[in-house]
């Protein structure tokens, strides 16, 4: 049974009328690239002028991507956790060649199991979701993710929408800046 305790926090940062929402898959080196950005980005506009939404985007050829996802939306369901989450995505992200196969399907993670991936997750984050990661209904969550992004049409990552829209001209390798143009702010 899940309680109250055991809901995923959304990961949801800012107030602001307008609204940015990023598709990101926790092991992509593009979405590596864009999660700090985005939070320099929120930053220098401020929360009251921006809405900032991160929506997993788990993709099969990243091997890990389901447990690595998963284990984000565990740490969600912690007291703190969105910042609890937070701290996962960075840590997979500065990390995240521990977290990924060679060319998608070599290399020595391929001896890895899904409690060594937890396991190098808690190590490096100091976020405990191994216990976490066991909680009925967290697939309910995962599955959430994954419609909300069909539903809109996301098949890669990263990809943004703004105010419901997908923004195409935006692109991990783009600058603040730029962003900022492309959100009107």
């Amino acid at each position: 049974m899940t309680t109250e305790t055991d809901r995923a926090a959304p990961l949801v940062w800012g107030h602001g009328s307008r609204v940015l929402e990023a598709f990101l898959e926790p092991t992509c080196p593009f979405c590596a690239r864009a999660y700090p950005k985005l939070f320099e980005l929120l930053t220098e506009v401020g929360e009251s002028k921006l809405t900032l939404k991160i929506r997993l985007h788990s993709q099969p050829w990243h091997l890990f991507s389901g447990i690595v996802t998963r284990a984000i939306i565990a740490a969600s369901t912690l007291p703190d956790g969105r910042e609890a989450a937070d701290r996962v995505m960075q840590t997979v992200f500065a990390h995240r060649e521990d977290y990924e196969f060679e060319k998608h399907a070599a290399g020595p993670n391929l001896d890895r199991t899904p409690m060594d991936i937890l396991a190098l997750i808690e190590s490096q984050s100091g976020i405990h979701v191994a216990t976490r990661f066991v909680i009925p209904g967290l697939d309910t969550d995962m599955k959430w993710h994954a419609k909300y992004a069909r539903q809109n049409g996301i098949h890669v990552s990263p990809t943004f929408m703004v105010d419901g829209l997908i923004a195409a001209n935006m692109g991990s390798g783009d600058t603040i800046e730029k962003w900022k143009t492309d959100l009107r702010l």
